[in-house]
């Protein structure tokens, strides 16, 4: 089966030299859906100029939250609290990056196989 048939194509992006890419698919008959984006850049990121943060820009990051967890209360997996617990993003610190124009305000950095998030500056 070849990816045309296999994907819907949601949307087109143009780089910075006009050239365009797929940037959202979606499977036709499973249920998966892929970014070439980040949908959350408009709502939560501010160190570019070039990042849209209008009411229709946050409308779409909100829009795409509720598809990707209502897609996600379908599965049948439930791992045991404990497990999601253990697992929360708020079990590590960000840091703080937005000064250094890399494109995202704050990133997760994990040291080896113990995934420790210390405190460190990004240059």
């Amino acid at each position: 089966m070849d990816l045309c048939n296999f994907f819907k194509i949601l949307t087109n992006s143009a780089d910075s030299d006009n050239k365009v890419y797929v940037s959202t698919v979606q499977a036709r008959n499973y249920p998966v859906t892929a970014f070439q984006w980040h949908p959350e850049k408009n709502a939560f990121e501010w160190g570019l100029s070039m990042i849209p943060h209008s009411e229709d820009a946050v409308q779409v990051t909100q829009y795409v939250a509720n598809f990707f967890v209502s897609e996600a209360r379908k599965s049948l997996n439930r791992p045991t609290t404990r497990k999601v617990l253990d697992n929360l993003i708020y079990n590590y610190s960000p840091t703080y990056c937005g000064k250094a124009g890399k494109g995202y305000d704050e990133v997760y950095i994990f040291d080896g196989h113990n995934h420790s998030s210390a405190p460190r500056t990004v240059q």
